[in-house]
């Protein structure tokens, strides 16, 4: 019996009732609220499309209990003690065997060119690169590897992301993604499918070695959104919308920037002055140190130093952004 598979079944159903249960409660506000919706998201506000925000938090405070006790000690071993040549095979490897996944759904898209490459990639580093240790074919053949899921595919189909959900240890999503990444990805993915009819440990290994390899990546820039947020979980929220929006455009500037890495390096800086920066439609401004801020409305930035705080009638909250 396949009990990972009957896990994700499960998974799917609960998601799939959520969408059904909260569609039927949010028929009536429905029309006022679409005149404003791509204003404010456009905007870089995100209220509107959290319905579940409180217990998303308590999902979000659960995770970050998670991450202390298990995730960010098992981050930090990988990170100090792991060779940085292990580390680009470890990440090599995984990236090889999902290729399939990727491959499925850049047909699914439409998108031949970049099938082929994935389908290339895949033949060059599982022969020459040693089962996917190297990666030959974007160091010999300039072929350079992406990434896609069915949360993707959904996406360019014109399925609609949904409200935002915080998931249990698996963290920031919605129900197009979870179901497409979670659900229906798992059945293009032969590696997934052998491990779990055969050898549940290395299942269980792969997951755990990818989610401390992802981890130990973006640990440091986590620690440091978290010690500049007036609102983390917020910030958060913020952050893995832009990035999604960022994948489903292929990298390609949308309306909202991109943040593909974090990195903060705040330096000292002259404030932005606040009379200087009322603006009464949205808008942005690029600092020295790559901060883009983005703004709406008549939002007057207070404070500029290593953090921005916006002055709102309801709460204060912080919208810089990292971009490339």
């Amino acid at each position: 019996m396949r009990l990972n598979n009957k896990l994700i079944s499960v998974f799917g159903v609960l998601m799939l009732a959520v969408i059904l249960m909260t569609a039927g409660a949010s028929q009536a506000p429905a029309a006022e609220a679409k005149s404003n919706v791509n204003v404010q998201l456009a905007a870089g506000d995100d209220d509107v499309n959290d319905p579940l925000e409180g217990l998303n938090r308590i999902i979000f405070t659960f995770n970050e209990g998670f991450q202390v006790l298990l995730l960010r000690p098992a981050s930090t071993l990988y990170g100090a003690f792991t060779p940085p040549p292990v580390k680009e095979a470890v990440s090599n490897v995984l990236h090889n065997i999902r290729s399939p996944v990727i491959f499925v759904n850049d047909l699914l898209q439409g998108e031949g060119e970049r099938a082929m490459n994935t389908l290339n990639r895949f033949l060059v580093n599982t022969t020459l690169g040693v089962a996917g240790i190297m990666d030959v074919a974007e160091s010999n053949f300039d072929m350079p590897g992406h990434d896609e899921d069915f949360g993707q595919t959904l996406a360019v189909w014109g399925v609609g992301e949904g409200f935002y959900l915080v998931l249990p240890i698996l963290g920031p999503s919605n129900p197009r993604d979870a179901i497409g990444k979670y659900f229906v990805d798992s059945y293009f993915d032969p590696f997934g499918y052998y491990t779990s009819e055969y050898h549940e440990a290395a299942g269980h290994a792969r997951t755990s070695v990818n989610g401390a390899k992802v981890y130990s990546g973006v640990m440091n820039e986590l620690d440091q959104v978290k010690k500049t947020s007036v609102d983390y979980y917020a910030a958060i929220r913020s952050m893995y919308r832009q990035k999604r929006d960022s994948e489903i455009r292929n990298g390609e500037a949308g309306d909202l920037p991109p943040i593909p890495e974090i990195s903060y390096e705040f330096e000292d800086q002259a404030p932005v002055n606040p009379a200087d920066s009322q603006q009464s439609t949205a808008g942005e401004v690029q600092l020295s140190n790559g901060v883009q801020i983005i703004w709406s409305e008549a939002r007057i930035p207070v404070k500029t130093t290593g953090q921005v705080i916006w002055n709102t009638d309801s709460r204060q909250e912080e919208v810089a952004s990292i971009t490339r």
